[in-house]
């Protein structure tokens, strides 16, 4: 018996879908990675929903206002539908480094705005995915339940190892992710 499922990509934004500009929230300073577009698209035509999850401590030091952010959100929105795309959700932790220890769950690596959104968004989490710079990505990916690729660009730098670190592919390219993506549904549906 077929049944329907909602699956998702989540997406890092800083230094995975946009180029890492710390604390950045003015659209004009946002520049798209190279064939994200293309990417999403892919993705967005294999049937997976397209889910942004940031951790934006800038918020809770001062550094931008909520309304800056909201814009910026609205600003990606935007930039998605102007490129044939639908931002089906935009997570964010707001919260400052250290409150990871004092109780917030949200803050990636953990696994908070991914179970947020699935949540919300009626997401399984074993068909989906999550594409990061970081490993702290692929550890919010993988404690959440979903499927891991580490963007290999440079990005990482602490290289820290774990239980949950460790994704299920690696590459340096957004549009090679995405196909990577793909033929592993593709791979899933024969295999049922």
């Amino acid at each position: 018996m077929q049944y329907h499922v909602n699956k998702a990509v989540f997406l890092d934004k800083d230094g995975t879908l946009i180029r890492d500009e710390p604390y950045n929230v003015d659209p004009a300073k946002v520049v798209f990675e190279d064939d994200v577009f293309e990417g999403l698209r892919t993705l967005q035509a294999d049937g997976y929903r397209l889910v942004v999850v940031s951790n934006q401590p800038g918020l809770a030091m001062g550094l931008f206002s909520q309304i800056e952010l909201d814009a910026l959100i609205r600003y990606f929105e935007d930039v998605f539908v102007e490129n044939g795309l639908v931002l089906s959700g935009f997570y964010y932790c707001p919260h400052l480094p250290a409150s990871a220890e004092h109780g917030c769950e949200c803050r990636k690596p953990g696994p908070g705005l991914l179970i947020q959104a699935a949540a919300d968004l009626h997401i399984d989490l074993p068909h989906s995915w999550m594409i990061g710079d970081i490993l702290h990505d692929v550890e919010a990916g993988n404690r959440a339940g979903c499927h891991t690729v580490l963007i290999d660009n440079g990005n990482e730098t602490e290289w820290l190892e774990g239980p949950y670190r460790v994704p299920h592919y690696t590459t340096r390219y957004f549009k090679d992710a995405a196909d990577y993506i793909t033929t592993q549904t593709i791979a899933e549906n024969d295999g049922e």
